[in-house]
């Protein structure tokens, strides 16, 4: 056991305590970005002038009608930009620009003395345009050729000669769609500037310092004269890792050149219609499987939706590559990945990070072959699992694959699998208007950030003379718990009760260059981090007091607030005395802390090496009931078993599985986002811009019977505490729910039926899934649309 991950007795990490802000967020006192415009004076309020074209050149631009409307203090263009006019990594992103490329893209800024003066000032603002062709869908963007950045090749074995040799080959398009972050709140920053021209901006961001380095260039100053604090997000989900850099810098911006506070909020329409979604992925993809239904082979083409600019494509291109496998040992692959540009918002990060929309893929073959093939989809998931031993399609080693088989044992027997499925098969053959089916998928996610210089974390710890102790790290809280981890973490390594440790907001003048809280990595990375800080404390103390008891500070121990040797035996002293002597002694009692990921190599180019510190296990079961009129269905119960190694903080863990589970279903079978693609005046506007017309998971939508256990005995050697990440694996757990709603829409139809569901599957698309059942023919007429020619003729167009 590595001695970042062995626990001390008595350990703080483990129990399970409720979210350190729980009481602040149901009460109302938690304090937002937002929240803090009521107490800075004079902040003048920022409105955007949007484009009512898909794609178009900015022929005229006049501000001075926006002068006229009373309140209006400024209107911010490109002409006011001192440094670089981009917020973007890629420096594709004008944060001016001269040709919109989405319907809604930001032409320019009022800035006015209230938030309805800053409105109709942007209202009065004239523009003209020369409309140009626009790419609305993903394969408009494939027949044009339009795409971008770079396109990847990912190759294991022979996949031609394993296809062509193979019992069984499959072939099959698939289009599915992205999904709309709907945090609840909004993009917002609030900058200021002080008396020594010094930028602070509050900005509700998951990347400091990034948001940090485009405002620095954008204002054309140094990053040490920008701050950014983020207090807490209400909500995040990888929406607000890369797009808040704008609306940040367009704050910055409008404080440096009227000398006043500036606030941008953006409000529901404003949000859903500016900032990117989850990929939407287009997909081809043959799949050869042996007498036994194991597959042998898989020939893929991803192209996800990009967008109009790059955002973080190419990474969540090359994450979808390396998921296409989920947790199924494929001994040939072959994946080609591509990013379309299209006229929409900027596709960027979104829980799962192109994680989701490949695995859906390898789920939507076996969904679909497995009727084709005469099996039960069940069996056919099981016997493909990764075993011991095996490797990835990109050549790291699946440590742990037993860990799938335990967690499917365990949902099989705790869920009463066998037992329900008897009773779902009766229901069924006595029902013929109403049809139920139980599914079962399993998840390997890999943790770690693609890019590896992101795997790396900072904190700084400070003991004051009182012993009470002071955190701050890079990590920054949207409310999946990663304050209370932290908090835990650092009680437990000093030895403290709870009640003794604080945690302040993240700032990039309290620990600098941070990675974004992304990848499911923030406890991994930020814990770390905070560890090495107390270790350092602690060690000096252990001087201290060894010399106090007479001991080598080799036998010191720190537990609960006393300080004893190694026996535990005596009285101990108090660790606030301790401090004290510390400090006497002239002891330094604060630490920077660092931790970077070890192991991790990987080749971007060839797709090969070990990008992941470990891999995150999980099986869920799912069963529903659907209507055969109308399609509507119940998700009647879920059985979930989860490996987050030995949990840090079990309570927040669980809510993290429940909340993905959802989130994940959410996309799987409600959430359709809408672009008009006709050829009229609102080509390229997105339809589905509030709830009223974007369908959210609610209450009725969460399973009657909702069970979630965290898989025992499953320390993670070499992670901070033996425990796992949790942010992001539990949303593909979902797809349990896709696959039995496929499987209900098939027992409408005889057996061997395999039908075409459309993600989302949306009750309209459940119904017509079930109707294409009720209408279909025998096994063999399917086999004969379905199954390929075996001559490599008949696979080149895959």
């Amino acid at each position: 056991m590595s001695q970042l991950s062995e626990r001390p007795r008595q350990a703080i990490v483990g129990l399970p305590l409720p979210h350190e802000s729980a009481a602040l967020h149901v009460t109302g006192n938690a304090l937002y970005t937002d929240d803090l415009v009521v107490r800075t004076k004079d902040a003048l309020h920022a409105w955007p002038v949007q484009s009512p074209h898909a794609h178009a050149r900015i022929t005229s631009l006049k501000v001075k009608p926006a002068y006229d409307v009373p309140g209006v203090v400024r209107v911010l263009t490109a002409d006011d930009v001192p440094g670089i006019n981009d917020a973007g990594v890629k420096h594709d992103e004008p944060l001016f620009p001269t040709e919109v490329m989405f319907h809604g893209h930001a032409i320019c800024w009022v800035l006015g003395e209230t938030l309805e003066a800053a409105r109709l000032g942007a209202a009065a603002v004239e523009v003209e345009y020369e409309s140009l062709p626009s790419l609305v869908t993903v394969p408009e963007a494939i027949a044009a050729g339009s795409f971008q950045g770079t396109g990847r090749h990912l190759n294991r074995g022979d996949v031609g000669t394993a296809l062509s040799q193979a019992s069984h080959v499959f072939r099959g398009e698939f289009e599915f769609a992205g999904q709309e972050h709907f945090y609840l709140e909004t993009h917002v920053a609030l900058a200021l500037v002080d008396e020594a021209g010094q930028i602070f901006a509050q900005s509700s961001t998951q990347h400091p310092s990034e948001t940090q380095e485009i405002i620095a260039h954008v204002l054309g100053v140094p990053s040490h004269a920008v701050t950014v604090q983020c207090l807490r997000m209400g909500g995040g989900f990888g929406g607000k890792e890369m797009q808040p850099h704008g609306f940040a810098a367009i704050a910055a911006l409008g404080a440096t050149l009227t000398g006043r506070p500036v606030r941008l909020r953006l409000n529901r329409t404003q949000d859903m219609t500016m900032s990117g979604k989850r990929h939407g992925f287009h997909t081809e993809w043959a799949a050869g499987f042996d007498d036994d239904g194991r597959l042998v082979a898989l020939d893929a083409t991803l192209t996800a939706d990009g967008g109009w600019s790059l955002d973080l494509s190419e990474p969540v291109l090359a994450r979808a590559m390396c998921h296409v496998d989920n947790a199924y040992w494929i001994p040939n692959v072959r994946v080609d990945g591509r990013i379309a540009k299209t006229n929409k918002t900027s596709q960027t990060a979104f829980r799962g990070f192109g994680g989701p929309q490949g695995m859906l893929v390898v789920e939507e073959v076996l969904g679909r072959c497995a009727p084709l093939l005469g099996r039960d989809a069940m069996d056919l998931r099981r016997r493909n699992l990764y075993r011991p031993h095996d490797t990835t399609p990109y050549g790291q080693p699946v440590r742990h694959a037993e860990r799938l088989e335990a967690c499917w044992s365990e949902v099989v027997e705790t869920g009463e699998v066998e037992r329900r499925r008897v009773e779902i098969e009766q229901f069924n053959a006595t029902h013929p208007d109403t049809k139920r089916a139980l599914a079962m998928t399993p998840v390997k996610f890999g943790i770690s950030f693609n890019l590896t210089a992101f795997n790396q974390a900072g904190a700084l710890v400070h003991v004051y003379k009182d012993g009470s102790v002071l955190i701050n790290h890079g990590g920054t809280e949207m409310g999946q718990g990663l304050h209370t981890k932290m908090l835990q973490v650092a009680a437990t390594t000093l030895g403290l009760p709870l009640e003794r440790v604080r945690l302040a907001p993240t700032r990039t003048d309290k620990v600098p260059n941070t990675s974004a809280t992304a990848a499911s990595s923030g406890a991994d990375l930020n814990g770390a981090a905070i560890k090495n800080a107390c270790e350092q404390i602690r060690d000096r103390l252990a001087r201290v007091a060894g010399g106090r008891l007479g001991i080598s500070p080799g036998d010191v121990r720190f537990s609960e607030g006393v300080i004893r040797g190694l026996s535990f035996e005596g009285e101990g002293l108090r660790w606030e005395d301790v401090v004290n002597d510390a400090y006497h002694q002239r002891v330094q009692l604060w630490a920077a802390g660092f931790y970077r990921t070890e192991g991790l190599h990987w080749d971007p180019v060839a797709m090969r090496g070990e990008p992941f510190k470990y891999f995150a296990y999980g099986v869920a079961a799912a069963e529903v009931e659907v209507d055969g009129f109308s399609g509507a269905y119940t998700l009647r119960r879920v059985d979930v078993v989860h490996d987050v190694g030995d949990s840090l903080s079990p309570l927040i863990d669980l809510g993290q599985i429940e909340g993905g589970f959802v989130q994940g279903a959410g996309w799987l079978t409600l959430e359709d986002l809408r672009w008009d693609e006709s050829d009229g005046p609102n080509r390229g506007r997105l339809a589905t811009q509030a709830a009223s017309t974007y369908k959210l998971p609610s209450f009725s939508e969460m399973p009657e019977v909702f069970n979630v256990s965290l898989l025992e005995k499953a320390h993670e050697d070499g992670a901070v505490y033996g425990s796992k990440a949790v942010g992001e694996p539990p949303l593909m757990l979902a797809f349990s729910v896709r696959e039995a709603l496929r499987q209900a829409a098939a027992a409408f139809g005889p057996p061997g039926t395999s039908v075409v569901l459309r993600s989302p599957a949306t009750p309209e698309a459940v119904y017509w899934a079930l109707d294409g059942a009720r209408s279909s023919g025998h096994r063999a007429e399917q086999l004969e649309t379905v199954e390929l020619m075996r001559s490599p003729a008949g696979l080149s167009g895959v």
